[in-house]
């Protein structure tokens, strides 16, 4: 049989360098004993399956998924030497979220590490790049026409106003005012709302090492305060993420604009989840970063209606009455503006917003 793992890591050299190696590939790895019990699992499992090693080591890997029986009989057939390696598709169901479509390579285990090595890619991975790839183009064609367009309705605004102020002035009858008025605060309104359009572009960044927990923390305790009651904000944090080289401002906008849109949705009352994870070996906006901030706002809410799903980060959209539809445009503008990208999945009774942000 062939001494060789993926990634081309030889099984006959020591555990601890076996393990270390199959930490630094990109696809995902788990190793299971012969009961089917998690021995280790890689940072890109941990990704892929949205668990950490502390939580999966020891367990069963096969209860993870609503129809695991396809990981057991790998097992099973991986003690009975069955096969030496064995690649197929599978599509594992998680209870907590989707399903996911995988290809699959099994490797039966000579070595005190365990009994069995899982290798899974995603199938769709490419077809998240291109859709990745179309989304940001899409995004930066939609950022130019909305600045210009600003621009353009910012200057007639202010001789509109100027213009009811001079006519209020002459008038002798005060009730006549009353239309006047009107005039004025409707153009004060589309004024502040052409000043939330180009607030991305008009102060210069101030970029710093920022540490991505006191961001956190701060829409935390923001958010907490104006809904004190029913709503619960939990957090998840990987302590051992390195600073990040940012505007902290900025990013503070990003989550607040995500915690504030997830409890508003919650109506203040569900559970939101702040969690951080170190992602490695990314590709965004066709640049591969070693490591990435890997950020998530997940809340227990009603979704996302459908008919503006593909559309809550175009400017003016919103799914809330009253909503000015600007949060998630500026969150987009500010994550782009980090080389990052956002992104969400929303199916009724979890809503998922994942930034990936690269450090530097």
């Amino acid at each position: 049989m062939n001494a060789k793992l993926p990634g081309g890591v030889d099984r006959r050299r020591q555990p601890e360098s076996l393990l270390a190696g199959l930490d630094l590939l990109a696809l995902g790895v788990v190793v299971l004993d012969a009961d089917g019990n998690v021995v280790f699992i890689n940072q890109a499992a941990e990704q892929l399956f949205d668990l950490s090693s502390r939580a999966l080591v020891g367990q069963s890997f096969a209860r993870l998924f609503a129809n695991g029986g396809v990981i057991d009989a790998l097992v099973e057939e991986a003690c009975n030497n069955a096969f030496g390696q064995k690649r197929q598709e599978l599509v594992l169901e998680r209870t907590a979220r989707g399903p996911l479509s995988l290809n699959s390579t099994a490797v039966v285990l000579e070595s005190p590490l365990g009994a069995l090595l899982l290798e899974f890619r995603e199938i769709d991975l490419r077809l998240r790049h291109e859709r990745e790839d179309r989304f940001l183009d899409s995004a930066q064609a939609n950022r130019e026409i909305v600045r210009n367009l600003a621009h353009e309705i910012k200057n007639p605004l202010g001789g509109i106003r100027g213009a009811a102020q001079l006519l209020e002035s002459e008038l002798d009858a005060p009730w006549l005012h009353e239309y006047t008025q009107v005039i004025i605060k409707e153009a004060d309104r589309l004024q502040a709302l052409v000043d939330r359009l180009l607030e991305p572009h008009r102060h210069a960044r101030t970029v710093a090492d920022v540490n991505v927990h006191e961001v956190c923390e701060r829409v935390r305790s923001v958010v907490a305060a104006e809904y004190p009651h029913a709503l619960v904000i939990e957090r998840d944090y990987d302590a051992s993420l390195p600073a990040l080289r940012g505007d902290k401002e900025q990013l503070i906008q990003v989550v607040l604009n995500l915690v504030r849109n997830a409890a508003q949705a919650l109506h203040g009352q569900g559970r939101i989840l702040l969690r951080t994870r170190i992602a490695r070996q990314v590709t965004i906006a066709k640049k591969r970063h070693k490591l990435a901030l890997d950020l998530h706002v997940i809340d227990n809410g009603p979704g996302i209606p459908d008919g503006i799903r593909d559309r809550i980060f175009f400017p003016l959209i919103s799914g809330r009455e009253g909503g000015s539809g600007l949060g998630l445009s500026l969150a987009q503008s500010f994550v782009h503006q980090h080389g990052g990208i956002i992104e969400c999945e929303s199916r009724p009774g979890r809503t998922d917003f994942r930034i990936l942000l690269p450090f530097q």
